[in-house]
């Protein structure tokens, strides 16, 4: 089994910067990806930024240029630094991670979402 447990947010006013962490735990032989989405009220998920377990990245066209997605790969944590927010940044984020356990059984694996609100 797979845990992951999310930190990081809160209320910022426009313009301003917040940094996601999430952290996986347990059973974990291997990562292979790992991502953040967001779901904003009435809205659906949506892919902010993902990770692979090469370093590569891709973004949502909404967040390139402002955020930027990294891991630490020896932690199996994943973070999401955001600057300069706006209002429509606002949304539950969600951590999402995938791999493999010890016992070679595949795991994609989701946080508990954390929220995330640009407001004056």
């Amino acid at each position: 089994q797979v845990q992951l447990v999310e930190s990081g947010g809160g209320l910022v006013q426009p313009g301003g910067s917040l940094r996601l962490s999430c952290v996986a735990s347990g059973s974990i032989s291997r990562v292979y990806a790992m991502g953040w989405y967001r779901q904003a009220p009435g809205e659906e998920r949506e892919l902010v930024a993902g990770v692979t377990s090469t370093g590569l990245t891709n973004y949502a066209d909404s967040v390139k240029g402002r955020f930027t997605i990294s891991r630490d790969s020896a932690k199996n944590t994943v973070y999401l630094q955001m600057n300069n927010l706006s209002p429509e940044d606002t949304a539950v984020y969600y951590c999402n991670v995938r791999g493999a356990q010890m016992d070679s059984r595949f795991f994609g694996s989701w946080g508990q979402g954390t929220q995330v609100t640009v407001s004056s």
